[in-house]
């Protein structure tokens, strides 16, 4: 398999570049619309073919690229239930997605918003705004739900493996990767909290609201587009 991790430095968001060595299939996971031309630079580098696009959630603050790549590059978006209603493919827990022979499980992990997904791949989980490296995504806003969230962190993606590695659509602090037995033992939210400890804590950011908020959340429900992009285009 080939793997990348790539970054924003404005959203401070990750994308994830993985391809299939024997197909020369690939798929991105949560790109950025402003760093469109380095990611489809690399996958031609790497001499493969983009051939889907995976969101893991609505975003509130970055635009997706997902709807310029399906127009550059023919790719199938792919989004959860409840979210981007252009994605080609609506995904729900259980599903499963295939990208040449690499078969991506989706968990449904709502809380941070209601469509959340997470693509579980043999040993690691790419956990969008559910699981961050000690921390996770906020609940305030697009449907999010607190306790959904716990159920989430405790019910779906703390019963994986320990070993799993845990890939984040964001981190602040210089963080790459984690694992689940580290965010069971360490995520400060979570880690020993009950339902109602975690809830009290959510509720109690106060954080700012995102810049791109009123850009981004209408923008990414038509895949980056600032019109609903066709379905099935």
């Amino acid at each position: 398999m080939i793997f990348r991790q790539l970054f924003d430095s404005e959203s401070s968001t990750y994308t994830y570049l993985l391809g299939d060595e024997a197909t020369r299939q690939a798929v991105l996971i949560d790109p950025v619309l402003e760093q469109v031309d380095r990611d489809l630079r690399l996958v031609g580098e790497l001499g493969l073919t983009l051939t889907h696009v995976f969101d893991t959630h609505v975003h509130a603050d970055h635009v997706t690229a997902s709807g310029v790549l399906r127009e550059r590059t023919r790719a199938t978006v792919v989004g959860g239930r409840g979210g981007a209603a252009c994605a080609n493919v609506q995904v729900g827990h259980g599903d499963e997605v295939r990208v040449g022979q690499l078969v991506f499980q989706v968990l449904a992990t709502p809380g941070h918003t209601d469509d959340s997904v997470s693509y579980l791949l043999g040993d690691r989980v790419f956990t969008g705004d559910a699981l961050l490296v000690r921390g996770n995504g906020r609940t305030d806003f697009q449907n999010g739900n607190a306790s959904q969230l716990y159920d989430s962190l405790t019910r779906v993606l703390f019963r994986l493996p320990d070993e799993t590695l845990v890939y984040p659509a964001h981190d602040y602090h210089g963080h790459l990767v984690t694992s689940i037995a580290e965010e069971k033992r360490h995520n400060p939210r979570v880690a020993g909290k009950s339902r109602e400890e975690f809830i009290a804590i959510m509720d109690n950011l106060h954080l700012p609201k995102p810049r791109k908020i009123d850009l981004a959340v209408p923008a990414n429900r038509a895949c980056g587009h600032t019109a609903p992009f066709p379905q099935g285009a």
